[in-house]
């Protein structure tokens, strides 16, 4: 079995907070995993070392089998821009920029031309039913649409593995069903890779495997 994410033994303190206690996990190509478990118990802060945001104190991580805590600088952010893409609750798209702008904006920083990046764009938005919203600037998007518009850029520059932070927690339920429909199509369609941190347990239900948190470690489900 292929493995994208290879992580044993993290750990991570604040101050005198142990927050994860060598938490180890594996995530094979195509699979789709949700991470739950109470706040506090360390779910976002996984999500973050996992996405190469934040180091641990201690442990190793690889992600489409390179050691990402042995890159630096300008080689991790490349790392980062072209092999991992982010979906938060907030969806973050930059207000004065259209849809398709917004999608672009990866694909340019990892150095692909307007004309390219915006064919690109163009595609992906079709892929995700947004074709006639391609040219509407955030405020003009629902909820769902402008999500649909995160997990396009997200996607744009093809990444080893996606990783959601509470996808669904702002939308109602109609529009939570379809979010949470994308996903798997994404996989069956993409073969993408996809790690989500939820308290939604309908989602977790269909995933691949749901990994659940307390107090910094994985337990098995109470």
């Amino acid at each position: 079995m292929e493995y994208i994410i290879e992580a044993e033994g993290i750990e991570k303190s604040f101050g005198k907070l142990k927050v994860l206690k060598g938490v180890s996990m594996k995530v094979a190509r195509s699979e789709v995993v949700s991470i739950m478990g109470a706040s506090g118990a360390g779910k976002t802060t996984l999500l973050q070392i996992l996405g190469t945001l934040s180091t641990p104190d201690a442990g190793s991580l690889a992600i489409d089998n390179v050691n990402v805590l042995g890159l630096g600088g300008k080689m991790l952010s490349l790392f980062r821009n072209t092999k991992i893409g982010f979906v938060f609750q907030f969806h973050h798209l930059l207000p004065e920029f259209t849809a398709v702008e917004n999608v672009m904006i990866p694909a340019m920083i990892s150095g692909r031309s307007a004309r390219t990046a915006k064919s690109e764009a163009e595609a992906l938005l079709g892929e995700l039913g947004l074709s006639g919203r391609a040219g509407h600037k955030p405020s003009e998007l629902s909820g769902g649409e402008q999500q649909r518009v995160a997990i396009a850029r997200a996607l744009i520059n093809h990444p080893a593995v996606m990783f959601a932070d509470e996808p669904s927690g702002n939308l109602d339920s109609e529009t939570k069903k379809d979010l949470h429909e994308l996903f798997f199509r994404l996989r069956d369609r993409l073969g993408q890779t996809i790690v989500i941190v939820t308290h939604d347990p309908e989602l977790a239900s269909l995933c691949d495997r749901s990994l659940f948190m307390k107090d910094g470690r994985f337990v098995s489900p109470e």
